[in-house]
């Protein structure tokens, strides 16, 4: 999936999704997608919900509860920056395969940013190194605006 549109590359079209507050999906293969999600929160920062390890096992919780999941496992997780949470896993599921989950999330003005990147990773055509290094930028690239000093 290419993104942006500062070197000549299209942007994939915004499509509509229950939840996303915004998602961009490969235009050759839906599956493969780039999506954000914006919720209120009672939160002020990500720790006053749990270490990484603890939110990790909670988004594993909450994937192994789909109907569609056939199996789940976390592949990583970390903190960046002290108030940035990254985590990978891959999923089989019966809508898409077998796909690796990119994911981060920051709290910020009592609002949870959580952004999402799908793409397919089976067996038979795994992610390149090419793939996932774009990938990882997209992911590293996520994070709170900073306000400019005056």
């Amino acid at each position: 999936m290419q993104l942006g549109s500062s070197r000549g590359v299209a942007t994939p079209p915004k499509v509509e999704k229950a939840g996303a507050t915004v998602l961009f999906e490969d235009p050759n293969k839906g599956g493969n997608n780039v999506g954000v999600v914006v919720t209120p929160v009672r939160l002020t920062t990500l720790r006053d919900f749990g270490d990484p390890q603890f939110v990790s096992n909670k988004l594993i919780q909450a994937e192994k509860r789909k109907e569609s999941t056939k199996d789940v496992e976390i592949v990583s997780f970390k903190e960046r920056g002290g108030e940035i949470y990254e985590f990978e896993y891959k999923i089989d599921s019966t809508r898409g395969g077998i796909k690796r989950i990119f994911s981060a999330a920051f709290v910020a003005s009592k609002k949870l940013y959580l952004l999402n990147i799908a793409h397919s990773d089976n067996p038979q055509q795994p992610i390149t190194d090419q793939t996932r290094m774009m990938l990882e930028q997209v992911l590293h690239s996520f994070a709170p605006a900073t306000t400019p000093q005056i």
